[in-house]
């Protein structure tokens, strides 16, 4: 244990000059956010080695032609500082999937049946809410943006296989981005294997995908050691920080640009762009601004699954309500008292857009994976805060034109 502890000990000197040669903070943000900061949020820019905090905005200017520009302001981004990503990783999967099908020219509602195979255990279930009982990927992806459900992620993990997640997210551009894991207890060789797939219409089976097994290379050569001590899944107390070497990876910047890819595709250059048509950008654009109480399949419950349930920016804490005229495209993730929000904002009333992207860890006591974090106390009132600040600067900012946000202008409810 001693060794350990001093192996950790050299690691955790090294990277932390590493970290700090990789960090990016703009005065602008930085100056903003604490020139106008309450004594709460204060306190949290001030403990930066405990909070592990990183933030982006995105400032977006049009042009004469409505053509947006960006400009990215960081506040503590680092590549390097490790958060984990908890459910963001579901927002590349979604993507991935609709491009997928499309390459097979299969329709996203067509019944998905996952079979077992390596597992041993059966992976295909009957989805109520779904058309006809059955899942698909369209159903996937709704519940994935609306509550940010796990089978839902786990489901279309089996459907791309982590080989072609990884690769293609390399082609794109984003070699940081790593995504090695399902949200439910498998070991490493577990989840490089994945189950045979099959998309079936009126008793005709369209596409068979067989059983596969990944053998990505991946870099873990950067340790990611959190915390002081951890419960294994024997709820066993190891006196030892958590290692995530191996785990999830999603850096903030790659985030931010991958949701700034969807929304707005010419931004980026063209070989940074998903192979999607029209119609899959409008239906991503649904759901990812999308309330628990306007889906009716799946229906959900608002008791539980209230408006601003993944929408951390401004409204998840005390479930703030939100104004008619603002709509949040964003995917969350909250795990091993990580928060993480990738988020664009806009309010349309007073025609003002703007995108946010960050996390946090929120963990007092140092154990992981106990469900003791704080979550309510100090991490939800971070991004109200924060994304309060940023609000009130872009409504009292002068634009040279005036935006046109009429593509993100939908339709909710019964569709």
């Amino acid at each position: 244990m001693k060794r350990f502890i001093l192996f950790c000990g050299l690691l955790a000197a090294q990277g932390s000059a590493l970290v700090q040669a990789q960090e990016k903070t703009d005065a602008f943000l930085r100056d903003l956010l604490r020139s106008q900061a309450s004594p709460f949020l204060l306190r949290v820019l001030d403990k930066p080695d405990s909070f592990r905090y990183q933030l982006i905005y995105t400032r977006i200017d049009r042009d004469g032609k409505n053509r947006p520009g960006f400009h990215n302001f960081y506040y503590r981004v680092n590549p390097l500082e490790y958060f984990n990503p908890a459910s963001t990783v579901k927002m590349p999967l979604a993507f991935l999937a609709l491009e997928k099908m499309d390459s097979l020219g299969i329709d996203r509602d067509t019944p998905m049946l996952t079979d077992s195979a390596y597992s041993g255990q059966s992976m295909v279930t009957k989805d109520t809410s779904a058309a006809n009982g059955l899942p698909s990927v369209a159903q996937y992806i709704r519940k994935i943006f609306l509550v940010s459900d796990n089978d839902a992620y786990s489901r279309l993990y089996e459907f791309l296989g982590q080989a072609h997640i990884n690769a293609r997210l390399t082609e794109l551009g984003y070699p940081g981005i790593r995504i090695t894991r399902r949200f439910v207890p498998m070991n490493e060789d577990e989840n490089r294997h994945t189950n045979p797939i099959r998309f079936v219409r009126d008793g005709k089976t369209l596409y068979t995908q067989p059983a596969a097994n990944s053998l990505f290379t991946f870099d873990f050569s950067h340790p990611a050691l959190i915390g002081n001590a951890y419960l294994d899944r024997h709820d066993s107390l190891i006196q030892q920080p958590m290692d995530f070497t191996r785990h999830n990876n999603f850096p903030l910047e790659d985030a931010q640009r991958l949701l700034q890819s969807v929304l707005f595709p010419s931004s980026v250059k063209p070989a940074q762009r998903l192979h999607l048509k029209e119609d899959d950008y409008r239906f991503l654009y649904q759901y990812l601004s999308e309330y628990p109480h306007e889906s009716t399949h799946p229906k959900y419950d608002t008791a539980e699954y209230f408006d601003s349930y993944t929408k951390f920016f401004l409204f998840k804490s005390g479930r703030q309500p939100i104004p008619s005229y603002i709509r949040v495209f964003n995917k969350p993730g909250w795990s091993y008292g990580f928060l993480t929000d990738i988020a664009y904002i806009v309010d349309f009333k007073n025609k003002v857009e703007f995108m946010l992207t960050g996390t946090i860890y929120v963990n007092s006591d140092g154990v992981l994976n106990d469900d003791k974090y704080d979550y309510d106390s100090i991490g939800y009132p971070f991004f109200k805060e924060v994304g309060e600040i940023i609000y009130r600067y872009e409504l009292g900012r002068k634009r040279a034109h005036t935006p046109d946000l009429k593509t993100f202008q939908l339709t909710y409810g019964d569709r």
